[in-house]
C-alpha cells in the first residue's frame, strides 16, 4: 500500500493492535532505533528486576535464593516460557551458555549419533555466508576430531541438495540470513535432509521473536538462537538450545558439567545424564542475566507471532517502497528478498559507502548497523517500532543523501563494533 505523508504513518500506528506494547520499553523519544536484529531495547521491567534480583534475592536471600527465588529451576523455566514462540514442546528447551557453546554441543551430538548409525556419515554442510561464528565453531570441532568430520560449505541454498551426499551427517543451517536478511523455507529444507539421511539442525538468532517459527511441525533435529535480539534479553544474555523429545535420550553432549547430571548434588564422581533437556545444560547458570532474559519474553505472552510477523512485513514492505520512492537517484541497492517467504524482519541496503551513511544516521538519531562489504542492515522489531519511525528514518537517509553529510570525515573513522 503506497503511503504518501507521515499523517498516514500516524494513522497506521493508532490502528496498530500492537501500538501499547512499546509502552513496556525502556526507549527514547528522540531516538528511532532499527537495531533490534543486533541488540534489543530494554524492557521497561528490567531494571526493576535486576533490583530485585540483587539487592532481595542475592543480597537477603543469598544462597538460599537457589530454592527460595527459583534459581535452579530458571534455565527450564525460561525455556518453557520461549517453547511457544518456535514450535517447541514443553521440556525441549532450555535457556543457557552463549550461542557457540550451545552450537558447540548440538552440532557435536548430532554428529556422535551419526557416527552410531552410520559410520561413513562425517561430513557436516553449511552455508559459507552464514554467520562466521557458526562457521568457526564447526571448524573447531573438525580440528579437534582428528580427521572424523569434515565441513563442506556451499555458496547458493540451490546447491545444497547436490552437497547432501551419503557422507553427510549433520546440515547447519542459519534460518534468516545476518547480512540480507534472506529467510529459507525451513519445512522444504528439513525435508530434503533428512530424505538424504542427514540431521537439520538450524540457527534461530534472527529468527526467535521476530519471524513464525514450527521447529516440531517442520521435524527439525536441533536448534540454537539467542535472547539479546528480537526477544530483548540484553547484551550478552544467555542464549538457548532446542532438542526434542525424540532425540534427547540419544543426543550425547560433550560438555558433561554437572549441572547436566541426573542428580547434581548428588556430588557423584560418575557423569550420569539428566533424562531430559537437562543434559544441555552444562555449569552454573548466570543468574542475573537469566532473569531480565524473562522480562522480555514475557511481553511476548501478551501478543502472538502471527501478529508479530503481520506487522513485520508491513514495516519491511513500507521501508522498502520509502527507500525506492524517496532515494532512487541514489547508488541504493535493497538486499533483502522482497517475497515475503524469503524475508526475515529486517531490509538490508548497499550503498558504496555503507558505513559512512549509517554512521551519519546514527548521528542523527536512526540506529542501525553496517555488516561488510557495503550493507546497512535496519531491524524491525514490531514490539516497539512504529510505522512513523519508518518513515521518519527514510526522510533522514534521504537528507543525509542528499546534504552528503556522511562525508564528514568523522563517519570514515572506523569503531571497534559496526
Amino acid at each position: 500500500m503506497t503511503m504518501n505523508t507521515r499523517d498516514e504513518a500516524l494513522a497506521r500506528d493508532a490502528a496498530d493492535p500492537l501500538a501499547p506494547l512499546r509502552a513496556q520499553f525502556a526507549l527514547s523519544p528522540d531516538t528511532i532505533y532499527l537495531d533490534g536484529n543486533s541488540l534489543g531495547v530494554p524492557p521497561a521491567a528490567a531494571a526493576q528486576r535486576a533490583q530485585v534480583v540483587i539487592a532481595a534475592e542475592w543480597g537477603e536471600g543469598l544462597i538460599r535464593s537457589w530454592n527460595t527465588a527459583g534459581w535452579f529451576a530458571l534455565a527450564k523455566r525460561l525455556g518453557n516460557k520461549l517453547a511457544p514462540l518456535i514450535g517447541a514442546a514443553h521440556n525441549e528447551l532450555v535457556v543457557t551458555d552463549s550461542i557457540s557453546v550451545n552450537l558447540f554441543k548440538v552440532l557435536s551430538a548430532a554428529l556422535r549419533l551419526q557416527q552410531r548409525r552410520d559410520p561413513k556419515r562425517r561430513v557436516i554442510v553449511a552455508e559459507r555466508g552464514d554467520f562466521p561464528n557458526d562457521l568457526y565453531i564447526a571448524q573447531g570441532l573438525v580440528a579437534q576430531s582428528n580427521g572424523a568430520y569434515e565441513l563442506r560449505l556451499i555458496d547458493d541454498p540451490a546447491e545444497l541438495s547436490a552437497a547432501l551426499q551419503p557422507d553427510t551427517a549433520v546440515a547447519m543451517i542459519t534460518h534468516v540470513n545476518y547480512r540480507s536478511g534472506y529467510m529459507h523455507d525451513m519445512a522444504a529444507l528439513t525435508q530434503l535432509i533428512h530424505q538424504k539421511g542427514a540431521l537439520a539442525i538450524w540457527g534461530l538468532a534472527h529468527s526467535a521473536g521476530a519471524v513464525p517459527v514450527d521447529l516440531n511441525g517442520v521435524g527439525a533435529d536441533g536448534a540454537v538462537g539467542c535472547t539479546y535480539k528480537y526477544l530483548n534479553g540484553g547484551p550478552g544474555a544467555p542464549a538457548f538450545v532446542w532438542v526434542p523429545h525424540r532425540h534427547q535420550g540419544a543426543f550425547e553432549q560433550p560438555l558433561s558439567g554437572w549441572w547436566g547430571h541426573r542428580a547434581p548434588l548428588a556430588m557423584s564422581p560418575l557423569f550420569e545424564p539428566d533424562d531430559g533437556i537437562g543434559r544441555f545444560l552444562c555449569g552454573t547458570q548466570p543468574i542475573v542475566s537469566m532473569a531480565l532474559v524473562e522480562c522480555g519474553l514475557d511481553v511476548f505472552l501478551q501478543t502472538d507471532m502471527r501478529a508479530i510477523r503481520d506487522k513485520s512485513l508491513a514495516l519491511t514492505d513500507l521501508f522498502i517502497e520509502l527507500v525506492e520512492a524517496r532515494c532512487d537517484e541514489f547508488p541504493l541497492r535493497v538486499v533483502t528478498p522482497r517475497e515475503h517467504a524469503q524475508r526475515g524482519s529486517q531490509v538490508s541496503v548497499a550503498h558504496p559507502h555503507g558505513y559512512e551513511v549509517m554512521q551519519a544516521l546514527i548521528a542523527r538519531g536512526v540506529i542501525g548497523d553496517y555488516r561488510e562489504p557495503q550493507v546497512m542492515r535496519f531491524g524491525f522489531t514490531p514490539l516497539y517500532t512504529r510505522h512513523v519511525d519508518v518513515w521518519d528514518a527514510v526522510e533522514t537517509l534521504h537528507d543525509v543523501l542528499v546534504k552528503e553529510t556522511w562525508r564528514a570525515p568523522e563517519f570514515a573513522i572506523r569503531a571497534s563494533v559496526t
